[in-house]
Formats: structure tokens, sequence, C-alpha cells
């Protein structure tokens, strides 16, 4: 069989505008994939290529604890035979204050040896390497703390229990790139000073690093993985620069994949404009198609050339796409700066573009076989008929139904981190789909039944109805897509409303930590009243029924785990938020043996129940409770709470510190925090007001740029209605002149067309609106645990920016309908 360009040229060029659309929906159904996989790439290349700068060294060694002697030798036996050189610090929160007291701020102190860092540069104000003006007594500080003590170099600090001098200003550091996750200014002390700190005690929370730089490179893996051998691995982490997860590499992974979430739904509302616009484009050729048939073409013939016509738009629409999603991304690049690793560069993933090619036919493919399909249906009768071709067997819609799931399935599973998010992904999306469809066919079937008196309304109302007007089709993507936007601004706004603009009332705002036992009394009285304290004993749990806890694979899940440090307390009482959800009590009478209440959460980590044992690693010590209850929170707050909860004879001799929470007025905190670290240099004061503030900035700014991704897809449902008002053009052109031929004016016929849109732009909005309210409803008081928000001035604004977009969009695509005369029409008709 031939092949005829000329004719696959004529049909597009007579349907330019029905193409345009096509290519437009294939080109926005593979740009964000694209610009996120280039981003995606790029910072990975960056990490792999900087990895040495990023973590300062070859073999990194965290604990936060002394290390243990077989690792602790080690050590010392490959620096003293040459294969490798040490350099440690020490890192934790203190309170700095100025030397006459009058005030303070919670900084992150580092505590450096000589020959920090292997790699990379600790790049200062002056110019100068950091070893030559980092001595006792000396301390080199971030800017911002020189802005908000009022301070300025050559003045004097109190750290803990000494004073130091600042000699200069610390612009940059190589294994703390992203500043966007400070919670206090950087100070850095020389390892000599910190005994004379006074900050090191017991319980303390002080991260202690040991830096290796293995001279060959060759040997590092060789190297690290001896160490790991020596090395307690319940307290110990031993990791190359390649293999560790620092938090930038955890943040990046989790925000990328939250980005290809976004571009996973913008290309199935995009997909579904596809399969739109091509059923638009080829009901306006199914008269041609009619007639080829009738002159001898068969279903073969008219196939083939309908589906060269489909790849040929659909390439232009992939090569537009992966285009504009490379410049895209360059953009992402500078717009993101703060959240990316310094130098960042740009790189076209060339692996990535070919993963976006594959992408692109796959998903015209999918969503082309349909209408391509129902071309097989179009008979010379049609002609007659006027009628559009119906399937008669189901199996095509089931099967491409079944193909577009899969392909779904396998493109969440593809870009997703947590298995159980992508999970909840899938079944949110497909909810809200399914939700959104049955809404849809309700209130359009109820509106078909209306008997409407005004003619406009009535009229707009049954043009609802055209055949091939795919009126659901557009109301469910704009609702989907509008549904999206309006949830991710109401859970913003919920947040920010709870602990930005009003922080809760009946919440602390200001904790103080590594309160020593000794120190209670004084404490209590420095407070002028009767302070609840919370004992904290650090520990890890290493045995759930005597099954060992497998470390890496807990590491590996993206939530909380049992591979991290936890807090253990012990009291006879439960917390005001909490209530026991499975026991009679905390602790029961008739068990001898040591006894554990533990939190709900504790259950989701891993599988337990009343009477299974677990246990714990207290600084070296193994304790083996049983679990006497289970507890939950009756409410979200920010009060204090602790997953394992002893009996007091447990663990009142354990080595631990005290925690206490205090609601204080906003002006009064700065001077309780002065006064207090003045009294306790140990004891550190966290504003948690300042730390939410924080968090919310990260999240105002995540959440603008999804947001702004997000858009893309209401213009994918705008393309839809777009191919419909063409695919519509004929019935619309004929309304139009029987309107203008029984009296009405042009106002009369722009009045029907907007009142058809306001309909549609009005119902899929309020719905959307509808939708978000219920879904952030349950985001807040069951995820998040807040009070929640309507913001029904803010909705009321959304909708009306909606609708107005969509009237406007619908009478814009419509205007040479509104400009045909009648008698021009007319004469256009084959049997005037």
């Amino acid at each position: 069989m031939m092949i005829h360009p000329g004719f696959i040229r004529r049909e597009i060029i007579r349907s330019s505008k029905q193409a345009m659309v096509f290519i437009l929906c294939v080109g926005l159904s593979l740009v964000t994939l694209t610009a996120f996989s280039g981003l995606s790439k790029s910072i990975y290349q960056s990490l792999l290529h900087d990895a040495r700068k990023l973590h300062a060294a070859d073999i990194i060694i965290q604990s936060y604890e002394t290390l243990s002697n077989p690792l602790s030798q080690a050590i010392s036996e490959k620096v003293q035979e040459g294969s490798a050189e040490l350099a440690r610090y020490h890192e934790f929160y203190s309170v700095i204050r100025t030397n006459d007291d009058s005030t303070s701020v919670l900084s992150l102190l580092k505590v450096v040896e000589k020959g920090y860092p292997f790699y990379g540069n600790v790049v200062l104000k002056s110019g100068r390497p950091l070893h030559e003006v980092l001595t006792s007594g000396q301390t080199v500080v971030a800017p911002t703390l020189l802005d908000r003590l009022g301070l300025k170099i050559g003045d004097a600090i109190q750290v803990g229990y000494t004073s130091l001098t600042i000699q200069d200003v610390v612009l940059t550091e190589p294994d703390r790139p992203v500043s966007i996750f400070s919670f206090g200014p950087r100070v850095f002390i020389a390892a000599e000073d910190l005994d004379t700190l006074g900050l090191v005690q017991t319980g303390s929370r002080i991260r202690q690093v040991h830096l290796l730089k293995v001279n060959d490179s060759e040997q590092i893996d060789a190297l690290a993985y001896g160490l790991r051998q020596v090395a307690d691995l319940e307290r110990e982490q031993v990791d190359t620069f390649q293999t560790t997860r620092s938090r930038i590499k955890r943040f990046h992974e989790r925000f990328i994949f939250f980005l290809n979430l976004v571009g996973i739904f913008i290309l199935v509302v995009s997909g579904v404009g596809i399969q739109s616009t091509l059923t638009a484009l080829l009901n306006e050729k199914q008269y041609a198609i009619a007639i080829m048939k009738a002159l001898g073409a068969t279903n073969r013939y008219i196939l083939v050339h309908y589906m060269m016509i489909v790849m040929l738009l659909g390439s232009i629409g992939m090569g537009a796409g992966i285009l504009t999603g490379v410049f895209i991304q360059f953009g992402l690049v500078n717009l993101l700066s703060a959240l990316l690793p310094p130098n960042t560069p740009f790189l076209i993933a060339w692996s990535g573009l070919a993963e976006s090619v594959v992408l692109g036919i796959l998903v015209v493919l999918i969503f082309s076989f349909l209408p391509l399909y129902r071309l097989r249906g179009m008979r010379p009768v049609m002609i007659l008929r006027k009628d559009i071709p119906v399937l008669t067997r189901h199996w095509p819609v089931l099967a491409s139904y079944g193909v577009f799931a899969l392909f779904f399935f396998g493109l969440v599973f593809r870009h997703m981190q947590d298995i159980r998010f992508g999970l909840y992904f899938v079944a949110g999306v497909c909810g809200l789909i399914l939700i959104t469809m049955a809404i849809t066919y309700g209130m359009l079937r109820a509106l078909k039944g209306l008997h409407i008196r005004n003619l406009a309304i009535r009229q707009a109302v049954k043009g609802l109805f055209r055949k091939g007007g795919a009126t659901q089709t557009i109301m469910v993507s704009l609702t989907t897509s509008l549904c999206v936007i309006f949830s991710i601004y109401l859970v913003e706004q919920n947040l920010d409303a709870t602990f930005v603009k009003s922080f809760p009332q009946d919440s602390p705002n200001l904790f103080f930590l590594d309160i020593q036992p000794a120190q209670t009394a004084a404490f209590s009285k420095a407070m002028n009243q009767d302070v609840p304290f919370y004992p904290i004993v650090r520990a890890r749990v290493t045995h759930v029924n005597n099954d060992a806890i497998d470390r890496q694979s807990e590491r590996n899940k993206k939530r909380d785990n049992l591979a991290r440090v936890f807090n253990l307390t012990y009291r006879h009482h439960l917390l005001d938020d909490e209530v026991i959800i499975n026991g009679a009590g905390l602790f029961r009478s008739d068990w001898q043996e040591i006894q554990v209440s533990v939190l709900d959460t504790v259950i989701d980590m891993h599988p337990m129940d009343i009477g299974d044992t677990i246990q714990f690693n207290i600084q070296g010590v193994p304790l083996t409770a049983r679990i006497s209850s289970i507890r939950s929170r009756t409410k979200g707050s920010l009060r204090p709470f602790f997953y394992f909860v002893f009996e007091k004879d447990t663990l009142k001799s354990a080595p631990q510190t005290m925690f206490a929470a205090f609601r204080v007025s906003q002006e009064d905190i700065g001077p309780l925090q002065t006064r207090v670290v003045n009294q306790f240099p140990n004891i550190n004061v966290i504003d948690l007001t300042e730390t939410i503030r924080v968090f919310a900035g990260i999240i105002k700014k995540l959440s603008e740029i999804i947001r702004g991704f997000s858009v893309l897809s209401i213009f994918a449902g705008v393309l839809i209605l777009i191919s419909a008002v063409f695919a519509t053009r004929a019935e619309r052109i004929t309304e139009s002149v029987y309107y203008k031929i029984l009296g009405a004016r042009k106002a009369f016929v722009v009045k029907v067309f907007s009142l058809e849109n306001l309909l549609i732009g009005l119902a899929s909005s309020v719905l959307a609106v509808i939708l978000s309210q219920a879904g952030t409803y349950v985001i807040c008081r069951f995820v998040l645990e807040i009070d929640f928000r309507m913001f029904l001035t803010s909705c009321a604004l959304m909708v009306a920016a909606a609708v107005i977009l969509v009237n406007g969009v619908g009478i814009f695509s419509a205007r040479s309908i509104l400009e045909k005369k009648p008698i021009t029409y007319l004469r256009e008709q084959p049997d005037a």
C-alpha cells in the first residue's frame, strides 16, 4: 500500500487549529517530566562530582557517643601506618550571648581540629585559610550572627562557660552547602577550646564526626569496609563520600520525587487532552472519511494515513515539549538556587531526553488508540445520518483503560521513593478522577432534565450536549486540575494560620534542653515556678521479639523508622493529650518483668502488640522490656510526647538529661533565653516560633513552585475546551446563524455562548473547591492534626478567576463563529 504524503499534508493544513491544539497537548504532557528529569540528573551529577567536597573527606564516621574502642583503635592504626589522615569535629546547638548578656541567639557550633576540611574550602571574608584564623580563644562566625547580636569583628561572645573573640566571618563551608536548612547561624571554634566550653555533659546532643582522607583512593572502599566490620553499627555509622546519604541528598531525592508526581499528574490530564483533541479532529473528518470509503478506500488505508498524521503531529509535539522542558530546566536551576548545591551545573541529560522520547511515543499511542479505532465505525451512511460513530464493542475501551492503568502505575513506581506513598498517590488520583466523573455526570443529567424558561439559559444548557462537545471531559479535566491547585493553597494557608500567624494557644513555644538532673531545683527557682520536667534517656532499638533490627533496611524507608536514636522517658501517668488504645493502663501490676508503653506511631514502623518484647541499647547497656500498653495522641499539638515510656525504677539510674517546655509571650522570649543561658550555659533554649518560621519559609517556596507547575494542568483543560469549540464549530455556526435569522443580535449569541462557558467554569471550579475543602479537611485533621479553616473568601476569588479564564478562552476560541454572517453560511450549504 502506497503512502500519499500529499493527502497527509492537506489533512493537517485543513485542520490546522485542531492540529496545533494536539501538538500543544503532546508537548505539555512531556515538558514537566523532561525538565524535572534534567534537573534531577544535574543535581545528581553535581553531588557526585563534588561528593568529596560536600562531605569534606573520603570516609565519614558519625556517632552521637564516644567511639567504641575497636573502631577507635582501628582508626588510630590506619593513621599511624600512614594509610589515612584524621580530622575530627563536634557539632551541636548552643545559645551564644553577648559579653554584657543583653542579647542571645541559638547557634550551630562546629568545633574542628586542624586539617578540616580535607576537600573543599571554608571561605572566609578575609580570604585567609581557616586554620590560620581559628586558634585557641578565637572564633569564626556567620554574618547573620553579627547582625542579630549587633556585633563586629573583634568583639567577644560568650559560648558556654568561656569567652571567645570574633576573628573573621565565614561565607561558605563545603559540607554545609544549603543555607535554607539552617536553624541558627554557624560558629566555628577550635578543638582546643572544647573542654573549656563546658557544654559536653551527660546526655548532651553532640554529633561527633571523624573525617578520614585516604592516601590511596583505590583503597577507600576496602578501608571503609574494614572499619565497618569493627564498628558498633547500633550507634556508629561508617560511610564513604559516595555511599553516605546526607540531609541535602535526602531532601533533593524527595523534592524531585514530588515534582515528578506533579509532572505525572499533568501528563495524565494532558493525555486526556490528547484523546479529546484527536477525537475532535477526526470528527471533523468523518464526512471525508465516509466519502473515501464510498469510493473504495479500505479501513487499513485510512487507519495508516491517519496514524501517520498522528505520529507526525506527535513528533512535533514531543520535540516542542522536550525543547521547552530543557529551557524550563535552565530556569529551575536559577529559580531554585537557594535549594540546590552551589554551582549546580545546567546539564542536558541525554538519558533523560531518551526517556522522554520513549514516554512521548507511549503517551501518543495510548491516548490515540480509541479515537483511531473509532475510524472503523465511520461508514458512508453517516453522510446522511450526520452522526458520530459509537463503539459497539466494549473490549477496545476496556483494553485502552487497562493499558493506561498499567502505564500510570508503572510511571508512578518508576519515579517514586516510597512504595506506600506511591500507592496513596495512585489511589488518590484515581479516586479524584472517578469521583469527579460521577459528580459531573450527575450534574449534567440533572441539567438536561430541567425545564428552563429563560431562552438564553435554555440554549446555553442545550449547548452543553452538542455531539462531540466533550463537556464532561472538559469539566473533569478542569475540576481535577483546579482541585489540586486549590488543595495545595488551602493546606499551605492552614499551616500558615496555625503555626505562623497564630501559634496554638495550648502549646508551649519555648523548649529547654539538656538540663542536668542536678540543675532541676535551681532551674525551677530561676523560673519562679514548679517546672514539670521530662526525663530523657537516649537509646536505640536493637531487637523486636528477639529478631534483630535490620538497620540498613530501616534507613532505606522514606519515613520514620527504628534505625534512629529514640528518647525514652519514665512516668506513671498519661499526658493530657494521650489515651490508652490497647491495655488496661500504662503498666500491669501482674507482670514482674520490665515493662514499656509504646505510642501507636511505633506500630506503624514495625508490627508489635501487647506482650511483645523490645530490646534497647542504652549507651552500650542492653535492656529488654515487654509491651504493656499502646498509647495514642488525642490531638496534634506541639506538646512534648514520647514513643517509649517506662516505669521510674527502670530508668531512674540511667544516664539522662531533663527537658522542659513553657508558653512564653513573644516579647519575653529573648530576655528569658538570655537570663537562663547566663545562669546555665549548658542549657539550650529552642524558640519554636522561630523554627516554625524557617519551616514555613521552606514550605511556602516549595508550594509556590509546585503550584506554579500545577497551573500547567489547567492549561491542558483549557486546550480541551478549545478543541471542543473547534469540534463543534459546524453546530455552533448553525446555531449562531439560526439565532441571527430569527432576529437575534450578535450580543444574544455572545450571551448564549458566555452562559455555556459560565456553566462549565462555575460548575468545575465550585466542584473543585468542594473536593479540595474535603481533601484539605482530611489532611489537616487526620494527617497534620491541626484545626481546619475554609478560607471562603480566597476560594471565592479563585472560583471567580477560574470562571473568567474559562469564559475568556471559550469566547476567544469562538470569535470566528460569532462573526459568521447568515448569507455567507447559506451560500456555503450544498443544498442552498
